[in-house]
C-alpha cells in the first residue's frame, strides 16, 4: 500500500489498532498501529502508539534507537539519563541501550509517531540493580512505573 488515509483521528486504514504487548503487565493503557515496515523497502518501521489517560509504556532498552515525534497531546518521557516533556511536532531520539519509558497526563491522550528499525532486537528490562540505579536520581524515581 502507497497510501493510507486516516478512517479516523488517529487511526489509519489498512490496519488495526493493536495492544501494546502481548502478556505483559509492565505497562497501562497502550495501543499500537503498524503503520510501514519492511514490505516497503526503506528498512523501517513507522508505528503510531497512543497512551491512555494516566497510562505508560514499559520501562525498557535495547540496541536498536527510537526517533519518536508526538502527535497527539502532551506528554513526558524518559530518554536514556532524563525526563522531558514531549509536545506535538518535537523530536524525542532514544539512543542504543538507553533506558526510556513514555507516559500520558492523567486527564488526556498521548500519541505519537515512532520510526525504528524493520529487523531489531527484543526489549530490555531493568534487573532490580538496574532499577536502583536509575532510581538514584530524584527526577526519574519520581517518573519511572514499573
Amino acid at each position: 500500500m502507497m497510501h493510507r488515509r486516516q478512517r479516523e483521528p488517529f487511526v489509519w486504514e489498512g490496519g488495526e489498532v493493536l495492544a501494546y504487548k502481548e502478556d505483559d503487565d509492565t505497562f497501562r493503557s497502550v495501543t499500537r498501529q503498524i503503520l510501514t515496515g519492511a514490505e516497503h523497502g526503506q528498512g523501517t518501521s513507522l508505528r503510531y502508539f497512543e497512551i491512555g489517560p494516566g497510562g505508560h509504556t514499559t520501562l525498557e532498552r535495547h540496541e536498536h534507537t527510537h526517533v519518536v515525534v508526538p502527535i497527539r497531546g502532551h506528554g513526558r518521557a524518559l530518554l536514556a539519563d532524563r525526563v522531558v516533556d514531549l509536545a506535538p511536532h518535537d523530536i524525542a531520539f532514544v539512543p542504543p541501550w538507553g533506558w526510556h519509558q513514555f507516559r500520558a497526563p492523567d486527564d488526556a491522550p498521548f500519541g505519537f509517531l515512532c520510526a525504528v528499525t524493520a529487523e531489531r532486537d527484543r526489549p530490555v528490562r531493568p534487573t532490580a540493580a538496574e532499577l536502583e540505579a536509575l532510581r538514584r536520581d530524584p527526577q526519574i524515581a519520581a517518573f519511572v512505573r514499573v
